[in-house]
């Protein structure tokens, strides 16, 4: 049996700078187009920045830039070319066909990185929904050699199904099967969602740019068990588990796929299931790489799809940030932002690796969660002292007084759920 082994990828990633893009700003970019091709596995034969003063309709580049780009193909035996930008589908088809290399820009790659690390049914659909609607778009009329016979005879009859047509068809197929499949997705998320808001925990949930740490502070604060790379996009699937927090209450914690600048509409419209748990947690925790230099305007870019999710500070939800990562920053560096930290109660400086800051976090999440707790005051009489029990397993006892007469006066914090269920099944305890 004879094995083929499949060619090797060599990769070469381009970043086209558009208007007064700085130098510095170009390279970040590019070094972030180069580690979305580094978790796709292919082998970086080069990478460089490409100015773009104007924008050529039918190959994006102009035919200088598209010569030189050929060197470079032909010195390091290339077939792949990555584009940091999103490219017109003619405009892929013709670079192709210059170039004899896959050209894959922005979406695609994103697409591609999404398709690979998808690991439950619910993701593979997702993305695949998403690849599907990003390749509808990408069918050009190249096949009309395939074209079928007109459909009867004489001059009125009108051609029959051209193989473009026949493939859009089958793709539009496609896509309505997986959309059906994902509205019985889109139910059960919404039938767990309702059952976690009876529940008496409180949803904490991770958000942040891609390879911030969002996993790492998962597992530290719970016992996640959640794979930690230093790749973009490591995790996809969303994972929950129980949050420990200082009274002894718990919570229940969340870790959501990364975000990232120019997230394909795509993706988000498909991923809308699993994103729509971050609008229904009580408390977000924004996780910041501040060794980034671009961390700014990641930033931005996390908000942004936040409000377009309708989730986040612009629609009265309760967010902290967390600064990760302060270990890997000049000790000077370091020392001002934890100044800076220490005048906004919403923000904390923490090192996931060094296990630096996560003591106060911890207890500034319980803090935020226990914002809109009831405090309130009960007496237990003798006969009635299993509910005693339960105030200490769901609540937090802040004080308790033995009477007289054997009944136990405690004053006690509650959840918002807890206290409903107090008040609906034990009224004589307000007595």
């Amino acid at each position: 049996m004879i094995e083929v082994q499949a060619k090797p990828q060599h990769a070469l990633v381009l970043h086209p700078v558009l208007g007064r893009e700085s130098v510095e700003f170009s390279e970040l970019k590019l070094a972030e187009a180069v580690g979305l091709a580094e978790a796709l596995g292919v082998e970086i034969k080069s990478s460089l920045p490409v100015t773009v003063r104007d924008i050529k309709a039918g190959s994006y580049f102009g035919s200088g830039k598209i010569e030189e780009v050929s060197a470079l193909i032909a010195e390091h035996d290339i077939n792949l070319v990555v584009i940091n930008a999103a490219i017109a589908p003619i405009q892929q088809r013709n670079l192709e066909e210059t170039w004899n290399a896959k050209v894959i820009d922005r979406t695609g790659l994103i697409l591609e990185i999404f398709a690979l690390r998808a690991a439950t049914k619910e993701g593979r659909l997702q993305v695949e929904l998403a690849r599907l609607g990003y390749e509808r778009s990408r069918l050009v009329r190249t096949w009309t050699h395939l074209e079928r016979q007109r459909g009867g005879q004489g001059f009125l009859a009108g051609p029959g199904e051209t193989q473009i047509e026949s493939d859009r068809r089958m793709l539009a197929d496609k896509i309505g099967k997986l959309g059906r499949d994902l509205e019985q997705v889109r139910r059960r998320r919404a039938l767990q969602r309702t059952k976690r808001r009876r529940a008496p925990e409180r949803v904490v949930a991770l958000v942040g740019y891609t390879n911030a740490g969002k996993s790492s502070l998962f597992n530290r604060l719970t016992t996640g068990g959640v794979l930690v790379k230093d790749m973009l996009f490591a995790t996809l699937d969303t994972t929950h588990r129980i949050l420990p927090l200082p009274s002894g209450q718990q919570a229940v914690m969340s870790d959501t796929v990364g975000f990232i600048s120019d997230l394909p509409t795509d993706l988000v419209d498909a991923f809308r299931a699993t994103l729509e748990e971050v609008k229904e947690a009580d408390l977000l925790i924004h996780v910041r790489d501040m060794s980034d230099p671009l961390t700014e305007q990641h930033k931005q870019d996390v908000l942004q799809i936040l409000d377009t999710l309708g989730a986040g500070p612009g629609h009265e939800q309760a967010l902290i940030e967390v600064w990760n990562k302060i270990d890997l920053l000049d000790t000077n560096i370091r020392d001002e932002m934890l100044d800076n930290a220490g005048k906004k109660k919403s923000s904390f400086p923490v090192s996931c690796t060094k296990n630096i800051g996560l003591d106060k976090l911890i207890q500034s999440i319980e803090t935020e969660l226990s914002k809109f707790d009831q405090v309130v005051d009960v007496t237990i009489t003798p006969k009635d002292m299993h509910i005693r029990a339960w105030l200490y397993q769901h609540g937090s006892v802040l004080s308790e007084d033995i009477l007289a007469q054997g009944n136990c006066k405690m004053q006690v914090r509650l959840t918002t759920v807890d206290h409903g269920k107090l008040q609906t099944h034990h009224p004589q305890v307000f007595v």
